[in-house]
């Protein structure tokens, strides 16, 4: 009996041995999903690629690549195109506008071009309209309002006359009101494209800057063309001060934009400048004569102010 048990137990325990190893060996012949995982990732990549849309806000400007020396021909491998969101007024915009062209002055690079790039000219030449000029008088502390003056003020300069044998009478006039300053020494303003014309500044420099223009000894004028030869005569009739105006009558702004000052100043100088034969101290032009002889009587010259007469007794 005991006989029989046991081998019915190691019978069943046969089948459960086969079982269990056909159900295992069938597992390990079943195809996993696992590769399938990275070409669903490159499917699912594939999407996310996105193409470079340009942005409309951007423009491109001519930009130099190199420093160019002075009457260099530029070449395609000296500038470069750049996307800017606020485009200088007046630069190239293509490669062909500049690729050739000739430069009348050294340029760095960096810097954007426009036709003024290859126009002939200095900083002080670009500084002035076609109607004006830029005009050097000699200053002292004094006449320099102290050593404060700074490119791009507005001055009035004033003559004063000293009583001697020509001129009996001391005064002090306006000669010409409202000239732009262009430069201070060796201290200069902007260009008429709004570029610094003096070169830029390291930080330890303003003390030196400021020593330069208080000791400066040559102030430069934009002078109407009209009154150029008035403000020559007067340097050299007396002496010179040149009297700071306010920033707030907007001079400068109103400049800039374009407003002509030139006819006002001209009507302003000749109401309030004395006759040019007084301020060049020589006499009024005398009387031409006529055929009739007149009697020849003695007269007085009699000075009131800036006028000069003369009666007879």
């Amino acid at each position: 009996m005991n006989s029989r048990v046991t081998l019915g137990l190691a019978g069943l325990f046969l089948v459960g041995a086969i079982f269990a190893g056909y159900w295992g060996l069938t597992l390990s012949r079943q195809p996993t999903a696992a590769p399938l995982a990275p070409a669903e990732s490159a499917t699912s990549a594939a999407p996310q690629q996105t193409i470079a849309v340009e942005d409309p806000t951007r423009h491109p400007v001519v930009v130099l690549l190199r420093d160019v020396a002075p009457f260099e021909h530029i070449t395609a491998a000296d500038v470069a195109l750049e996307k800017l969101a606020i485009v200088p007024a007046g630069s190239l915009t293509r490669l062909d506008q500049a690729v050739g062209r000739t430069t009348w002055r050294a340029l760095t690079a960096g810097s954007w071009l426009n036709e003024e790039s290859f126009e002939a000219g200095s900083k002080l030449a670009r500084m002035i309209r076609p109607d004006e000029r830029a005009l050097a008088v000699a200053v002292d502390e004094v006449i320099n309002a102290g050593g404060q003056l700074t490119p791009g003020d507005y001055v009035d300069v004033l003559l004063f006359l000293r009583m001697d044998a020509n001129n009996p009478q001391p005064s002090a006039q306006l000669v010409i009101p409202a000239l732009r300053v262009l430069g201070v020494g060796d201290q200069l303003g902007l260009t008429n494209d709004g570029q610094p014309a003096s070169p830029a500044r390291s930080a330890e420099d303003p003390i030196k800057q400021e020593q330069s223009r208080t000791s400066a000894r040559t102030v430069l004028l934009a002078v109407p063309e009209a009154l150029l030869s008035r403000l020559m005569l007067a340097t050299q009739a007396g002496v010179l001060r040149l009297a700071v105006r306010s920033a707030d009558e907007k001079r400068l702004s109103r400049y800039w934009a374009g407003e002509a000052a030139a006819p006002a100043n001209l009507a302003s100088a000749n109401r309030e400048l004395i006759q040019f034969n007084q301020l060049a101290m020589t006499s009024p032009p005398k009387p031409v004569a006529t055929g009739i002889a007149a009697p020849r009587k003695s007269s007085v010259e009699v000075i009131r102010g800036n006028e000069i007469t003369q009666q007879t007794p």
